[in-house]
């Protein structure tokens, strides 16, 4: 007799999800509980509980002694791993890393052509009913071509490697840095015809270790690391220092990978260019932050990974990596809790 998987859904589905997810195997045993807090969940179905999809619900240590598998519904699960739970039972834990990938690469692409093609003084002088002089377009509106540009992506993992796959058609050269740099490959989930599976899109590719060199080559550094003790402001003050002063940190990763402060100070003495911050060291963004009111900023409120698609996208991945659980095959995007990714 076949054992049955009890699988609790504690977020709210797709249309047609359920049916899916049972559709999957005959062992399985779903409940949905699109809940607010753990203890919306009662006891009883906690303590039956194999596979956990979620967002942040989770449960208290000794409430889940079946769980042996906890799927996030997000990509970045720094924040969570600090949970009591991890710390106190042997879990596999699993994100959705690969599916947020295409909008958060088209959000980079966006914002190196904003600022290569000076869209925001564009839209000042717009704003201002002003049409330049012959000498102020030379001055304000001199674009910077990607096909002479060098763009260094900062974590090359699957959003800096679909950033690479919509570069390559412009003929930037680009750079790639990572922590392993022995396996080029990606071993994580990759939807058909994107990213770099095999580690063949960038010119150049750099251990982190060797992250100022890369700087030092770079006209648009793209941050896309996962944030670790290790990489808590990466770039900081030493960093900006060896930044060309031409330019531009896009951040898509997150907030605390960059020092804000010497951020700050760097766009105030132009030690680079100018910024695109998607993601801050506290969100919301406080009002009072000089960031605001920068004309060499582009800020948005942690936007960049929303699509239309994701519900049903992040489902597949789910119903992927379930289909490899019952198999007892290697699970996708399987996180280091010491690592923290």
């Amino acid at each position: 007799m076949k054992k049955t998987i009890n699988v609790l859904a504690a977020l709210t589905l797709p249309e047609g999800g359920e049916k899916r997810i049972r559709e999957v195997s005959d062992q399985i045993k779903l409940t949905v509980a699109p809940v607010k807090k753990p203890g919306d969940i009662p006891p009883g179905t906690w303590k039956d509980v194999d596979v956990l999809y979620t967002w942040h619900i989770l449960p208290e240590p000794g409430q889940a002694p079946n769980l042996k598998w906890v799927q996030f519904n997000s990509a970045g699960v720094d924040s969570r791993l600090t949970h009591p739970i991890f710390e106190q039972q042997a879990l596999r834990v699993t994100t959705m890393s690969g599916i947020i990938t295409g909008q958060i690469a088209e959000y980079v692409l966006m914002a190196i052509l904003a600022f290569g093609q000076k869209l925001p003084n564009l839209l000042r002088n717009q704003q201002a009913h002003h049409w330049p002089e012959s000498n102020e377009k030379l001055r304000d509106f001199m674009p910077i071509e990607l096909r002479q540009s060098t763009v260094g992506i900062v974590g090359y993992g699957s959003i800096g490697r679909q950033v690479a796959r919509l570069l390559r058609p412009f003929g930037a050269t680009i750079l790639a840095a990572k922590k392993d740099v022995i396996h080029p490959e990606d071993d994580g989930y990759t939807k058909e015809g994107m990213g770099d599976p095999h580690g063949e899109f960038f010119h150049r590719l750099y251990p982190i270790e060797a992250l100022h060199s890369l700087l030092k080559e770079s006209d648009f550094v793209v941050m896309a690391l996962p944030l670790t003790d290790e990489t808590h402001h990466i770039l900081n003050e030493q960093a900006f220092e060896v930044t060309k002063d031409t330019a531009y940190v896009i951040n898509v990763g997150r907030g605390g990978l960059i020092d804000e402060q010497a951020l700050i100070q760097a766009l105030i003495t132009q030690q680079i260019a100018g910024a695109a911050l998607d993601v801050f060291e506290t969100e919301p963004l406080e009002k009072e932050s000089p960031l605001w009111d920068m004309e060499n900023v582009i800020i948005s409120p942690h936007v960049s990974g929303i699509s239309p698609h994701l519900p049903e996208e992040t489902l597949d991945l789910f119903i992927e990596n379930l289909n490899r659980y019952l198999a007892d095959l290697p699970l996708y995007n399987l996180v280091d809790i010491d690592e923290g990714y």
